[in-house]
């Protein structure tokens, strides 16, 4: 044994610090087997909490707490967070699978260009867990360690050997799966990756063998690399002997007393919002760039090998603690008259404190060994400066970080999976609320799992947004979105970007545009090689609306047989209809029918033709009204220059802009002539709505039906029932509604809307009253703090306005920060809907497809 020793010292592998990297013979999901032990890895969740509810975080955090020292106590345990660039260019295989319509690989490759261009980093998170020392290697490990400098080892594990530890593993899976975290196993493949992005050679992953091992040769390519180590930093050689990347190793050497969680407490969530100013030559800069655009982020990485002590461990730990110092207390007592210190007797009561809480509840302590890794393939003086920008971060929250000088092999390779700790001078014992604290987990997440990406979120923790209006169907929920905010704060950008995106996805949308600022949604469409139609109000677009073509399908003359004589009713001055003028229209309507081909004009001309005076009276008085804007559209004769709307596959505009409608308290009598037609112009798009939407022979077809100004509508009664049939019954005739409103107090009135909302954005408000409506409707609590997000949502540092950005609570009732995000400056021109607007060509308005 001496000789060993010695001979392992002369080779510079005694001791802890100096002992050899380690050696990998196994890889399989959620194991890494190395010469002398196994561990078992897991893959953690992340959980949404930058707006999550006090009491929920307590609960959250009081879990993790319980897991900690009921599931990992005595455990040898090593918590990694990794970042790695986001691929974008798996969209576009995704994208084969969502879209179907138009150009949709043009529209894709726009949106990967776009996630390229913004790189946002994906967070990685990971657990490892030593299982147990290999059989009969503890007492060779001398020996292979002077095996393994002199190159005379022959590494081999066993079927059974790895069956073995599997079974270790899945049964302590089993128990963190139930953890906050929701651990599962990393896959073989993520393990493979997590090893050999250390060497950055860029070379592609050996795939598994057909049991799901990477061993043997396979495995060595893993770790073909040269790290050269330096006083403050080491340098990554790569395969033609260039240094391919800078990194250095920080060591965290002190924290506050108390922390404060929210706050400096989540001392590793916070991780991702540490950023840094890159040094570049003024001549390098773009024309015309923005100053915001040189604050980029640090990603420093983390390494936290820990150890939770079993409770009656710790409690011996925190005994001994206070009976240390009472008895200093007492000796300073007898020696001297003077105050035997503060500090002596703050430990002694925060120590009693302590161990009554310990016996208490589920705490217990720790020992933690945090590292950061820090690395840059710009150069050292970069490197250097976001080692800087980290120090600087964490000593604004009273944590002390510095470069690990002289050790930085040492802390490098405890970093890595399958080591040991090899620093135990430079770590911490604490209760375990301060490593759960660090909300390692915690971040923001909001959005549907799959689907189109519109945005990307903005909270501690990046990532894309996702979302699919028209998946709520499919998956058997509630097919409501509302967008909520005031005027000029992206909410109709937002919605027309949905719109594109269920368009693609083969679906029909129909927006019903009261604003009339949303014909740029058709030259996008059109763009983008999407069928797009733009109707208007006005005598061109005569007879677009007639409720006999709108109804015409599936039995749709019988709906209209009523439909049109109520209609024509609600068009009529108050004087007619109390002469009972509802009766010759009704016979107008069915002698039209019983002719054949049918249309609204025709009922006016039968009344006109009529021998009855007031039917006479009536099909003139109708026939002025459907000279008018909005009488045009629902009983003008056609002028054979557009078709009538119909329920394909695409976009379709239905503008209004000159739309009057009465208050839902006002009485018939009391609508004036403007309020009689837009009523009677709405009566047909509600008619419409509700029978596409039922038709059997369009269950199939995806459906969408978008309200901009939305308050507008359900300020009448049938605007009001209208929405709330649609949200109730859009699951069942796959049919989604999407919303959009400047007036959340108006909203939250409609119950029968509000229980079918699975996806709320809320922008900027200003008004309490507005302000509350939106926390209800977004699951926030109402109160001060959510008022000045609120508020402030809409909004850059310098106070402008941040076009897009919003908060958004997704079907699973999580809420996060989100900013909308239109892929190229092309595509906002074509969707602005301010008044600067690009004026629509004549082209737009014809029903053929424009080409790509």
């Amino acid at each position: 044994m001496k000789l060993r020793k010695r001979i392992s010292e002369l080779l510079g592998m005694g001791g802890d610090r100096s002992a050899g990297a380690p050696q990998y013979e196994a890889l399989s999901d959620g194991l890494i087997v190395t010469g002398g032990h196994a561990e078992a890895w897991y893959v953690l969740a992340s959980s949404n909490t930058d707006l999550m509810s006090e009491g929920a975080r307590d609960a959250e955090l009081d879990a993790a707490d319980a897991a900690l020292a009921r599931t990992l106590a005595g455990l040898d345990c090593q918590l990694r967070i990794l970042w790695s660039p986001l691929n974008a260019a798996d969209y576009s295989t995704e994208a084969a699978e969502m879209f179907t319509a138009g150009a949709w690989t043009e529209w894709a490759d726009l949106r990967v260009r776009r996630l390229e261009q913004i790189g946002l980093p994906t967070r990685h998170l990971l657990l490892g867990v030593r299982l147990a020392e290999r059989s009969g290697q503890t007492e060779q490990a001398g020996r292979r360690g002077v095996q393994d400098a002199l190159g005379l080892s022959s590494p081999g594990i066993s079927t059974r050997e790895l069956a073995r530890f599997d079974a270790q593993m899945r049964r302590l899976g089993r128990r963190l799966e139930a953890t906050p975290w929701k651990a599962r196993p990393a896959s073989v493949e993520l393990l493979a990756w997590m090893i050999s992005r250390e060497q950055h050679r860029g070379t592609a992953l050996p795939a598994p063998s057909a049991g799901g091992v990477i061993s043997g040769a396979k495995l060595a390519t893993l770790t073909r690399g040269r790290i050269l180590p330096h006083p403050d930093h080491l340098r990554v050689v790569d395969g033609t002997g260039r240094v391919a990347a800078w990194a250095s190793v920080l060591v965290m050497t002190g924290f506050p007393e108390e922390m404060d969680v929210p706050g400096a407490g989540e001392w590793l969530r916070i991780l991702s919002e540490i950023q840094y100013v890159p040094d570049i030559e003024e001549e390098d800069l773009p024309a015309g760039f923005d100053p915001a655009d040189l604050i980029v982020p640090v990603s420093p990485e983390a390494s936290v090998r820990f150890r939770v002590l079993p409770k009656r461990d710790a409690l011996k730990v925190v005994e001994q603690a206070r009976r240390l110092a009472k008895e200093q207390r007492r000796s300073a007592a007898r020696q001297s008259a003077e105050d035997p210190g503060r500090d002596i007797e703050e430990t002694e009561a925060v120590m009693a404190e302590l161990t009554r809480e310990m016996r208490r509840e589920d705490l217990t302590l720790v020992e933690d060994h945090p590292r950061l890794i820090v690395t840059s393939t710009t150069g050292l003086d970069d490197l250097r400066s976001r080692v800087d920008a980290v120090i600087t971060h964490y000593g604004g929250l009273g944590i002390e970080v510095s470069v690990g000088e002289e050790e930085q092999r040492e802390l490098w390779l405890e970093t890595q999976p399958g080591d040991h700790l090899r620093v135990p001078d430079l770590g911490h014992r604490r209760d375990v609320t301060a490593l759960s604290g660090s909300w390692w987990w915690g971040g923001a997440m909001v959005g549907d799992d799959k689907g189109p990406i519109v945005g990307y979120l903005t909270g501690s923790t990046p990532g894309t947004f996702r979302t699919d209006v028209t998946a709520g169907s499919d998956r058997g929920d509630a097919t409501t979105t509302a967008l909520i905010g005031r005027s000029g704060r992206g909410k109709t950008t937002g919605m027309e970007l949905l719109l594109l995106d269920a368009a693609f996805r083969g679906a029909y949308a129909l927006a019903l545009d009261f604003k009339g600022d949303l014909g740029g949604l058709t030259l996008a469409a059109h763009r983008y090689g999407l069928e797009a139609h733009l109707v208007e109000t006005g005598p061109r677009y005569a007879g677009v609306a007639d409720l006999f073509d709108l109804l015409g399908a599936e039995g749709g003359l019988d709906a209209a047989r009523g439909e049109v004589p109520a209609q024509l009713s609600i068009a009529i001055p108050d004087h007619l209809r109390d002469r009972g003028a509802e009766t010759p229209i009704t016979h107008a309507t069915n002698a039209v029918i019983a002719a054949g081909d049918p249309a609204t004009w025709k009922v006016i001309e039968h009344l006109r033709q009529m021998d009855d005076g007031l039917a006479r009276e009536t099909g003139e008085a109708l026939h002025d009204l459907a000279q008018t804007g909005l009488g045009a559209p629902f009983m003008g004769r056609p002028t054979g220059e557009t078709p009538p709307l119909r329920p394909a596959p695409g976009i379709w505009v239905v503008q209004m802009p000159g739309l009057s409608l009465p208050p839902a308290d006002a009485s018939r009598r009391e609508w004036n002539p403007s309020q009689r037609l837009s009523v009677a112009l709405m009566h047909s798009m509600l008619a419409y709505g509700v029978t596409t939407a039922g038709r059997r022979d369009l269950r199939g077809l995806r459906k969408v039906v978008a309200v901009p100004e939305v308050h507008l509508m359900t300020a009448t009664r049938e605007g009001a029932t209208f929405l709330q049939y649609i949200a109730r019954v859009g699951r069942a005739l796959a049919t989604s509604l999407v919303l959009d409103t400047q007036d959340p107090e108006s909203l939250v009135k409609l119950v029968g809307i509000v229980e079918q909302l699975t996806t709320v954005y809320g922008f900027q408000l200003t008004s309490r009253e507005q302000q509350d409506a939106m926390a209800e409707l977004l699951g926030l609590p109402k109160n001060t703090h959510t008022r000045a997000l609120i508020q402030s949502v809409g909004l850059l540092p310098d106070g402008e306005i941040r076009h897009g950005h919003c908060i958004v609570r997704d079907r699973r009732f999580a809420c996060a920060t989100v900013q909308f995000d239109v892929p190229s400056a092309e595509l906002l021109d074509l969707l602005d809907t301010s008044p600067k607007a690009t004026q629509l060509p004549d082209h737009i308005e014809t029903t053929e497809k424009a080409g790509v």
